[in-house]
């Protein structure tokens, strides 16, 4: 059947009184969620680390098909493929950026343009800087 759908799930049994099994809780779930969102930068860099690694492996033939099953243009998948031009280093960064928690971005995808299209990997870091430096002091407005 299709349809089936099947849930795996530890269940912990006891002795109660008289021999009785009773089913007793399992660990508390994890509420330990930090607050904010993920910037979007930093999810659009880790889409392209994946876009990137289904092309490798082959199980995406191009970025055309890539748009194509996205639901978006071939140019939009352009430019978040772009951001793999940025130096290892940056990249890692934006990954970490700090959680947003209340209002834009303070860095977005169309700032990293520019820098993606430097070649010099050290102009790359001294852009980076700059956006950094300036993506600070607008936030603490």
């Amino acid at each position: 059947m299709p349809d089936e759908l099947t849930v795996t799930k530890k269940i912990h049994f006891s002795m109660a009184n008289k021999g009785r099994r009773e089913i007793k809780p399992g660990p508390a779930p994890v509420t330990d969620t930090p607050e904010g969102r993920v910037p979007r930068v930093a999810r659009l860099m880790a889409l392209a680390i994946k876009f990137d690694r289904l092309i490798a492996e082959g199980a995406i033939r191009d970025q055309a098909q890539l748009a194509e099953l996205g639901h978006v243009s071939r140019a939009r998948v352009t430019q978040i493929m772009n951001l793999l031009y940025l130096a290892p280093d940056i990249q890692e960064a934006i990954l970490h950026l700090p959680r947003v928690r209340s209002g834009r971005d303070p860095i977005t995808e169309r700032d990293l343009r520019p820098i993606a299209a430097e070649s010099s990997w050290a102009v790359q870091r001294r852009m980076w800087e700059r956006l950094i430096s300036a993506a600070a002091i607008s936030a603490a407005r």
